[in-house]
């Protein structure tokens, strides 16, 4: 298709939204090709305006609800139509879980050609103020004479300017705009891409990445900031290595707990944790409750991480042997175990995405197995591992899609059942679904898995 014929229309178009994309955007009809448009719900009819054009494909942004949906409500932030942070605002949060098992179910359906034998209810939380992690854009604009803070605007080309966000942690959430005014004050604001945001259980810590080096003068303002918020501020000029706290001698590591499994961790500002402490906590809770650890029994923990599943799992299991690509996490994870008093279980680094992964722990006779890999799924690790011992296999998915691959290898491949599957909304008013599964090897067991 030519430049020519792709040039957007500039008044808006009306259209009927027929259903909603896996991303929370409407789907409509528009001249025979399909459109996602930003905004709009099922059986509504709206006004929108082209933002792109494709070869078989086009985007759109609603304008104007003409007939809103019955489950339409208003969002809860001001900052919706623009922010990029949240899709699913104008839906209530019971609409939202429907829309996210509806995702799950036609993913493993549709492209692992597997339906669970039962559909567990969701693991729901906070639905605001829950982020403790995140990632804040920061740039100076010129004609604004001042600092933008916040998240990638829908379109994704610039950042949308934020005064607050409802479902950062207040800690941080509700001091936008006084981090707007620090950075605009530095003398190197123009060299400020992002704050790294770490909220643990007994501080808040933002890391500044800067690309040049701040002056006596900035560091007295950010330290005039740190103590009347109480957030400690690190700084980083270069890698993750480069990691300092602002004054010398305090502690950047921090801390979350599962009081439940007596076991607690500490963590870099910079470590992969769960962003949502009260559904990890139940996500554990859940993952135990699945695989059942006993005594007498060898679990595999595969993408452990800083060890967030495998001590709890220590706690119950006769041993744990926990697997991470991620050197730095490891260390982390062996130094929890430590912390935490617990003798039976061991880390090892290995790349668990290689295409020709070959490592010890692939040919042992584990009794039960966790997976909880990154968005791409766990389809090199799960193609060479030996199952025939393995009795149960609990897999926790941040990707619908290839979760739902890597069922239908368990299940075509591996002798399995998909027992259980279910949601977890770690992210509401997102589109992002987390999600859990639970795979037997056997005949039919009429009972329950977890209550």
């Amino acid at each position: 298709m030519s430049r020519r014929s792709r040039k957007l229309p500039q008044d808006p178009v009306r259209a009927r939204i027929d259903s909603m994309s896996h991303e929370g955007r409407g789907v409509a009809k528009v001249g025979g090709k399909t459109v996602f448009i930003d905004g709009a719900l099922p059986g509504e009819e709206v006004l929108f305006r082209f933002l792109k054009k494709h070869a078989s494909f086009d985007e759109g942004m609603a304008v104007e609800i003409l007939v809103p949906s019955a489950k339409r409500i208003a969002p809860g932030c001001p900052h919706f139509q623009i922010c990029g942070g949240c899709r699913l605002q104008h839906l209530s949060a019971e609409e939202q879980i429907r829309f996210k098992e509806g995702v799950l179910l036609e993913q493993l359906k549709h492209i692992g050609g597997v339906s669970p034998e039962t559909v567990i209810p969701a693991l729901r939380g906070p639905e605001w103020g829950y982020r403790r992690k995140a990632r804040l854009g920061v740039k100076y604009v010129e004609a604004k004479g001042r600092v933008v803070i916040g998240f990638r605007e829908k379109q994704g080309r610039f950042l949308a300017d934020l005064d607050s966000c409802p479902v950062l942690h207040p800690a941080v959430g509700d001091r936008l705009l006084e981090l707007q005014a620090l950075i605009t004050g530095l003398s190197i604001r123009k060299h400020i891409p992002q704050i790294e945001v770490a909220v643990g259980e007994q501080a808040t810590v933002l890391v500044f990445r800067h690309m040049q080096p701040f002056l006596e003068t900035d560091l007295q303002l950010l330290g005039a900031f740190q103590t009347r918020t109480g957030m400690m501020i690190c700084l980083q000029p270069g890698g993750p290595e480069t990691v300092t706290p602002l004054a010398p001698g305090q502690d950047l590591f921090q801390e979350y707990s599962l009081p439940g499994h007596e076991v607690s961790f500490r963590f870099h500002p910079l470590d992969f944790t769960q962003v949502n402490f009260s559904i990890n906590e139940a996500m554990v809770d859940r993952v135990i409750g699945m695989l059942q650890p006993e005594v007498d029994e060898q679990i595999l923990d595969l993408f452990c991480g800083l060890g967030n599943f495998t001590l709890p799992l220590a706690r119950r299991a006769g041993r744990v042997s926990g697997v991470e690509g991620d050197r730095d996490l490891v260390r982390r994870a062996t130094e929890n175990a430590g912390g935490n008093g617990l003798t039976n279980l061991d880390f090892q680094v290995c790349d668990l995405m290689q295409e020709d992964l070959a490592a010890g722990f692939l040919g042992t006779a584990w009794d039960k197995v966790l997976l909880d890999p990154p968005r791409l799924g766990a389809r090199e690790v799960l193609e060479r591992l030996t199952l025939g011992h393995t009795k149960r296999l609990v897999y926790v998915s941040c990707n619908p899609a290839t979760l739902a691959r890597d069922a239908g290898i368990l299940v075509r491949d591996k002798g399995f059942r998909l027992v259980q599957a279910g949601v977890m909304d770690m992210f509401p008013h997102t589109a992002h679904v987390e999600s859990i599964a639970c795979f037997e090897r056997g005949t039919k067991n009429p009972s329950k898995i977890i209550k």
